[in-house]
């Protein structure tokens, strides 16, 4: 059966075997000005929300949050963020593969109108959430930049809004860069069991770019019978949900480097990443102290630290 022909279920999602498809290709989820609408009742969850404005050249947007926090993260371009009295200007990035960002954070119960004079693509990465938080920017300079892995496990972390580095209710979000011919998101690991102190129930988003076009490769294993089984063959546009599963790992093809944004969000009482690695896989961290870093990292930012340094204040230790 092809994506097209799919059946539909609520929210206009894509279903197979009555539950909602969990690789969305791009351009099969838009509505209205976003080119991606992943919201809970589409993705058939709790939490976690997406959705990828394209403004044209002097473009606008009216956001209503509703009962969600959300991120405005431009992914090409730069804009401005009017909300709760508050003016930020964004200057954003030439794309994904070009530098770390700015970004603005706006509250839930609330409006926020987004504008752009030369046009360009931005994230809205979102979470139903209970607290009001003050709006906010986020500096580019303030990104803490990540080295994660070794060798050909080798990628780049873009911790603009990990937990403990900017505070939200729900909402974690980090942006991932690997290298041509690298693996990332490994060893496969999950967060979809409560477990204190060891593991976090977390829904999780990928949105991926491919620099200069191309293809790579996405992995989710069932981690409990009739769990989320996805082995995507993913370009520009394309997403991945993740409500449950050993995740990973994310493959760039030689030659192409890969983006990735992910956008989690669970019911847990704390705001936490904790991971579980595979057990079969698990061992590939201890081969990491005796390899470098690849070369090519960072693609860009200043000051990241390696995989044997402590992570930036707040910052999660793992496979991303």
């Amino acid at each position: 059966m092809t994506t097209d022909q799919q059946p539909r279920g609520p929210h206009g999602r894509r279903e197979r075997n009555g539950q909602p498809e969990r690789y969305v290709p791009a351009g099969s989820a838009s509505a209205g000005p976003y080119a991606l609408d992943i919201d809970p009742g589409r993705a058939g969850w709790s939490h976690s929300s997406l959705r990828i404005l394209e403004l044209p050249p002097g473009g606008t947007h009216s956001l209503a949050t509703g009962n969600s926090e959300w991120i405005v993260l431009p992914l090409t371009g730069g804009c401005t963020v009017h909300t709760e009295g508050e003016f930020f200007e964004l200057l954003g990035r030439e794309s994904v593969f070009s530098g770390v960002t700015d970004f603005a954070y706006v509250p839930r119960d609330a409006h926020a109108q987004i504008a752009s004079g030369a046009g360009g693509r931005f994230a809205l990465a979102g979470a139903r959430c209970e607290r009001r938080l003050p709006a906010r920017y986020g500096p580019a300079p303030e990104v803490p930049v990540e080295l994660r892995g070794a060798g050909t496990c080798s990628r780049q972390v873009n911790n603009f809004a990990a937990a403990g580095v900017f505070d939200c209710d729900r909402l974690i979000a980090v942006e991932v860069l690997t290298p041509g011919g690298n693996w990332s998101s490994y060893p496969p690991h999950k967060h979809d069991e409560h477990h204190p102190g060891e593991e976090s129930e977390l829904e999780e988003i990928y949105y991926f770019e491919i620099d200069g076009g191309g293809l790579g490769y996405h992995r989710v294993s069932p981690s409990r019978p009739g769990g989320t089984d996805v082995l995507a063959e993913v370009r520009t546009g394309d997403t991945v949900l993740i409500p449950d599963g050993w995740h990973g790992p994310s493959i760039a093809a030689p030659g192409r480097d890969m983006y990735y944004l992910n956008v989690m969000a669970g019911p847990g009482e704390s705001r936490e990443w904790l991971i579980r690695d595979h057990p079969d896989h698990g061992w590939i961290r201890d081969t990491w102290p005796e390899l470098a870093v690849d070369p090519r990292l960072p693609l860009y930012g200043a000051e990241p630290r390696s995989h044997g340094a402590p992570p930036p204040h707040g910052a999660e230790e793992g496979p991303r």
